[in-house]
């Protein structure tokens, strides 16, 4: 694998190509990207102005102003779009005939002296191909980790020069764009939780499999779809909101699936005092689930976007295999409540020391995920045999026995109590092998719109028949 170049040599690349031409529009951090471009040498050859706007007063007189937060996407796009225009007007007679634009920005709020904020920030790119071409554009949304604000300038510094590069060297590959944001940096130091690609040079790239991309390369752990299948910052959804999560494989979605969602929104709201309506549900999947199934393929993992968002669900997928890490995640968010609606393999996944995998052993695990405000709702299962399987006869380890009995008194726990009994003998596993092996009578076993879609598109391994679908 060939070496990334050093930061130096990106910086001069750009400045001494001698064809790109544009401006640093830098809020929040300082111009910690415009100074690697300083630094490097020859930058007179690439920018024709840099602008901090700290006061904002100033910035609001510039950008506009905000309704709300200032770090945030629209006042990066504002920022790009004045400044591009700006650059097209006073420059495009001249330099705009043998020189590609660019506008980079960013807004930040780095780690403020008290340490009592949430050190996030926006940045994007709009720039050309080639001098007079129509505008691309790329935007990221970033978290920085490090303890210290000199430190999360230094990375902002570094990703964004990264970004710059990428946009004007890497457009034609978005894998290998995505791979080289975090060149020099590494994910102990910052989190890409979003990405976006835009304008003519991307028209073919879908951004659902862009964010797929930082979630296995670990620059995020955790990406969302709202309703329309359209990746959204979970922190702009989410963020104090009453949440309600729903694991699940989701392959297929089946009527069980929804059921656990309608009862378990039923149960959480009435728990919290609250509406149904004011609760955000949403449906879960693991990464580990998905790579437990094989290879992580394209048309399996946005098939399952689609098919939920379709049915009106909001999509999480994680990086977090054990609950106690998705409780640590909603926690980021100041959710006053958060329900976890679980079936009784998964529930009694939570007894085990493999679950555990953090320091302290399972009691620091449980002690993580069953916070004050967290409830998890125990839906039953019912074997081939026709056992029902509830809390009441749920097996624990015997060493947990007192443990598992303090959180039923304490109300943490609670079987899912009005549920459709003549559900309980569908599960995913035994849906998706009746389609593989085309039994018939699964199409009963999901949503309609669901069969319909599985069926006219041949998905999750449909042999799609030609003809009849049951031939002789």
């Amino acid at each position: 694998m060939e070496a990334a170049l050093s930061l130096r040599q990106k910086a001069l690349k750009i400045n001494l190509a001698k064809r790109f031409y544009g401006t640093f529009a830098e809020i929040g951090g300082g111009q910690e990207v415009a100074r690697h471009f300083f630094q490097a040498g020859g930058s007179s050859g690439s920018i024709a102005k840099t602008i901090s706007a700290y006061d904002m007063t100033f910035s609001d007189h510039i950008y506009g102003k905000e309704n709300g937060r200032y770090v945030c996407e629209p006042r990066l796009l504002k920022m790009l779009e004045i400044e591009f225009a700006l650059l097209q007007e006073r420059l495009g007679s001249t330099r705009g005939r043998d020189h590609q634009f660019f506008a980079f920005a960013n807004t930040v709020s780095a780690l403020n002296f008290k340490r009592t904020n949430e050190a996030h920030g926006w940045m994007g790119m709009r720039f050309q191909d080639s001098p007079g071409a129509e505008i691309s554009e790329v935007v990221i949304h970033v978290r920085m980790l490090d303890p210290q604000n000199l430190m999360q300038q230094e990375v902002l510094g570094i990703v964004g020069l990264n970004l710059s590069f990428a946009c004007l060297f890497l457009h034609n590959d978005p894998i290998a764009f995505i791979k080289s944001l975090l060149d020099h940096l590494d994910t102990s130091r910052l989190e890409i939780n979003f990405i976006r690609f835009g304008g003519k040079l991307f028209n073919d790239v879908d951004n659902r499999l862009m964010n797929l991309q930082l979630l296995k390369e670990d620059m995020t752990q955790a990406i969302m779809f709202d309703e329309q299948g359209r990746v959204v910052l979970p922190n702009d959804h989410l963020y104090k909101k009453d949440v309600l999560v729903v694991r699940g494989s989701y392959r297929p979605p089946t009527l069980v699936s929804f059921d656990m969602i309608k009862t378990g929104i039923s149960s959480f709201a009435k728990d919290i005092g609250q509406k149904e309506e004011d609760v955000v549900a949403i449906s879960e999947i693991t990464i580990s689930t998905l790579k437990a199934e094989g290879e992580i393929t394209n048309e399996d993992f946005l098939v399952r976007v689609d098919l939920l968002g379709a049915l009106g669900q909001k999509v999480l997928i994680t990086n977090y295999p054990q609950y106690y890490k998705l409780a640590n995640y909603f926690a980021r968010m100041n959710v006053p409540n958060l329900g976890l609606v679980l079936g009784i393999y998964n529930f009694q996944q939570i007894f085990t020391e493999e679950y555990a995998n953090v320091d302290g052993g399972i009691l620091a695990a449980l002690g993580q995920l069953f916070r004050h405000y967290v409830k998890v709702y125990i839906y039953p299962y019912k074997s081939e045999e026709g056992q029902l399987e509830t809390m009441e006869n749920l097996e624990v380890p015997e060493q947990l026995g007192n443990l598992y009995a303090h959180l039923k008194g304490m109300k943490q726990i609670d079987d899912v109590h009005i549920y459709n009994k003549d559900l309980l003998h569908i599960y995913s596993s035994k849906v998706l092998h009746m389609i593989v092996s085309n039994e018939p009578g699964w199409e009963k076993m999901v949503p309609p719109s669901v069969a319909k879609t599985i069926n006219e598109r041949c998905l999750f391994g449909h042999p799609c028949f030609i003809g009849k679908k049951n031939p002789l």
